[in-house]
């Protein structure tokens, strides 16, 4: 499913691109069919082994049926052998589909941000410098749409400026005198930290308060 509508899809990309690629979990219910024929013809062949330690063998009748049904599980352990590892094949496949075309639903919607920026560069060229304000509106517009379409796929802002610094979501890149921040504030913010969802993707960088001048004579 490419559809953009389809949210798992579009959602769940970034964690499966933290597998390894040529790892994959077995199917409980195929190892188990495995190991239930292998212990089937290990005990037939136990009790055969048996049979003929103790005395004359069986009678042919008995034989041609122990045959029968050794025969018959190992061609069911065939069959699953194959059948897990066509198994196994597809899941690989799958697994690799996503991690080349999981971004697809992002990229799609970001496609019509990309259209926006191209008309407001052709507008801004095909100006005389006189209309600024509204090139500078066109960009506001663009930059809006972008944070829309980061916001739908759970892309949000880090707020920091005027919060206490936390070194989990902010990055501190000197400390400043500041009489409107507390000490331990941000006092500007740098650049911007984002996250998606609970997970960080960039922390902020930013500016600490050291408080005011008489904050640092007391």
């Amino acid at each position: 499913m490419t559809s953009s509508d389809d949210p798992k899809r579009a959602e769940g990309w970034e964690s499966l691109a933290e597998e390894p690629a040529g790892s994959l979990a077995p199917n409980p219910e195929l190892e188990e069919a495995l190991r239930e024929a292998e212990a089937a013809v290990e005990a037939r062949e136990g009790e055969g082994q048996a049979a003929r330690a103790q005395g004359p063998g069986p009678a042919p009748r008995e034989v041609g049926a122990l045959q029968e049904e050794k025969a018959r599980l190992e061609d069911r352990l065939i069959r699953l052998q194959a059948d897990f590892e066509n198994y196994r094949k597809r899941m690989l496949r799958e697994k690799q589909e996503t991690l080349a075309y999981g971004q697809e639903n992002v990229v799609k919607d970001l496609l019509p941000v990309v259209d926006n920026l191209d008309r407001a560069i052709e507008h801004a060229s095909a100006s005389t410098g006189a209309d600024f304000e509204g090139m500078l509106q066109g960009v506001e517009l663009v930059r809006r749409e972008l944070l829309a379409v980061l916001a739908r796929h759970g892309v949000s802002a880090i707020e920091a400026e005027g919060e206490a610094f936390d070194p989990n979501l902010h990055e501190a890149l000197a400390q400043v005198e500041d009489p409107k921040a507390p000490a331990g504030r941000v006092a500007r913010v740098l650049q911007k930290g984002y996250r998606l969802r609970d997970r960080l993707l960039r922390p902020a960088r930013v500016l600490v308060s050291k408080g005011s001048p008489e904050e640092g004579r007391d």
